[in-house]
Formats: C-alpha cells, sequence, structure tokens
C-alpha cells in the first residue's frame, strides 16, 4: 500500500510545476491555461489522497465539482483564445494588453 505522503508528496510537485509555468511563462495565454489545469489537478489528487485514507467520500466529491469548473474553465478560456486569435492573430500576453478600452 503506498503511504499517504507519497500522494502529497506528488500533489506538491505538481502543483509547484503549475505555480513554476504561470510564473516563468507570460507571453502564452495557453500555457498559463495548462499550468492552472495543473494546479487544479494537483489539489484534486490531494483532495483524493485525503479521502482515501481518512475513509470518507466528501473529499471524492468535492474533485467533481472542481473538475466540472476545470472543464467549463478549459473551454470558455479556448473558445475566448480562439476569437481573441482570430482577431489580433496572435495569444501573446502582452499583445493582448491593448485590449484595454
Amino acid at each position: 500500500m503506498v503511504p499517504l505522503t507519497h500522494y502529497l508528496v506528488l500533489g506538491a510537485v505538481l502543483f509547484v510545476l503549475g505555480l513554476a509555468g504561470i510564473f516563468l511563462n507570460r507571453k502564452n495565454v495557453l500555457i498559463l491555461l495548462m499550468s492552472i489545469e495543473l494546479m487544479l489537478l494537483a489539489v484534486n489528487t490531494n483532495f483524493v489522497a485525503f479521502s482515501h485514507f481518512l475513509g470518507d467520500t466528501a473529499g471524492q466529491v468535492f474533485v467533481f465539482f472542481v473538475l466540472t469548473v476545470a472543464a467549463a474553465e478549459s473551454a470558455i478560456g479556448l473558445a475566448i483564445l480562439v476569437v481573441l486569435f482570430r482577431s489580433r492573430h496572435t495569444i501573446d500576453v502582452q499583445d493582448l494588453d491593448r485590449l484595454k478600452g
């Protein structure tokens, strides 16, 4: 049986990778969205690990809500990116700064 600390370390590594993706890459919106999804995956890993080791299903139920929000965020974010790419011909964050009204 895999101990709880292994899952927590995996979740921490995934979260740090997502955080590094946000701070190191501030140009591409698509990579920023993928980094946010990676951070949500790390949180879900911790929820499932704690839920399993505590014998409670509340964490696993909460994961379904987080996955629903993540799927909606991805769909809406990608739709906005497609519209912005068609109008501006770029998804560079610094070029999108001109959208201020």
